[in-house]
């Protein structure tokens, strides 16, 4: 890949946001992160345009707003604005295409975490239960692995482990089990025929079960929580003092990871010295004590706002 050519300035013409993804805890999350008019910030997680938006009415001519989208969908929700840069990358490589792009600091990062509805609502993304496509579920096109090269592959106990803590799915060892049983038959490629498969062993509401286990699949596809702890141990890097991190997010496993992070200043537990029993100093003082929910209005004109959680840090 020419690294040089996988940053661009994009001009596209404006479409309405609400038709691609619903932005959440909007007003919160620019808030949060205490913008400055000749500041840099980053979206890392551009979709739709929702926040970049907001977040562009805060910045002056001088600002700058630099947003990750590694889905080629995107593109086309970039404003015109030659304040904005979009990089065409996945945000686990935040800090090797700012420097490319010659910041080496910015004031702060936005992330908005999980799948946007314009992914959930294409039926060939495979992202969705609803439809039938096939077993595709990646957020980049250009990434080779997919749910089924998942579902195909994996042993009898990486399917387990995958489905009990990526989707606690509550009988993750049977489902696994299954799968291995019936992709011996015919290896799985489409969303209905794998719903066929594991109608056996579907537990309790069975829109629930799936969600569960296609969240799972979707997780270990697009290695989300691996994603998230690598852009978080750069945000020490690349925030100025008093820049702010702030993260949503959709299920315990990434607000785990975000507080955990906020808590530390580390995604790895920092060891002690061995003589002075000191541990490393935590870069951030965390902005929000508990985490930011939405309102009782935007949950109830926004469903996938009921579960998203507003975190914030700053550098010190």
């Amino acid at each position: 890949m020419d690294e040089g050519k996988s940053i661009v300035d994009v001009k596209s013409t404006d479409q309405p946001i609400n038709q691609y993804h619903t932005p959440v805890l909007l007003k919160e999350a620019i808030e949060a992160l205490n913008i400055k008019e000749d500041g840099v910030y980053v979206d890392c997680t551009f979709g739709g345009g929702g926040h970049s938006r907001e977040l562009l009415k805060y910045l002056g001519p001088n600002g700058k707003l630099i947003v990750f989208d590694q889905d080629e969908d995107a593109k086309r929700n970039v404003p015109q604005d030659d304040r904005v840069i979009f990089v065409p990358q996945n945000f686990r490589h935040l800090q090797r295409f700012l420097r490319l792009h010659k910041f080496a600091k910015v004031d702060g990062v936005l992330a908005d975490l999980g799948v946007s509805s314009h992914q959930f609502d294409t039926a060939e993304r495979g992202f969705s239960t609803r439809f039938d496509a096939a077993m595709d579920m990646r957020m980049d096109n250009r990434q080779t692995t997919t749910a089924a090269t998942v579902l195909n592959s994996f042993t009898e106990l990486q399917l387990h482990k995958m489905f009990e803590k990526y989707g606690e799915v509550t009988n993750a060892k049977t489902l696994a089990k299954t799968i291995v049983e019936q992709r011996f038959i015919k290896p799985f490629t489409t969303i209905n025929t794998f719903k066929q498969s594991i109608s056996s062993v579907v537990k309790g509401n069975p829109n629930k079960y799936l969600a569960q286990v296609f969240q799972a699949l979707r997780i270990e596809v697009n290695e989300e929580m691996k994603v998230l702890e690598e852009m978080l141990e750069q945000t020490k890097a690349v925030l100025n003092k008093d820049g702010r991190v702030a993260v949503i997010s959709f299920h315990s496993l990434e607000d785990r990871i975000v507080k955990n992070f906020f808590k530390n200043g580390s995604i790895e537990e920092q060891e002690a010295d061995d003589v002075y029993g000191t541990r490393a100093e935590n870069p951030f003082t965390i902005i929000t004590k508990k985490p930011i929910t939405a309102s009782s209005t935007e949950q109830k004109n926004n469903t996938r706002s009921r579960s998203a959680k507003l975190r914030v840090a700053q550098k010190k």
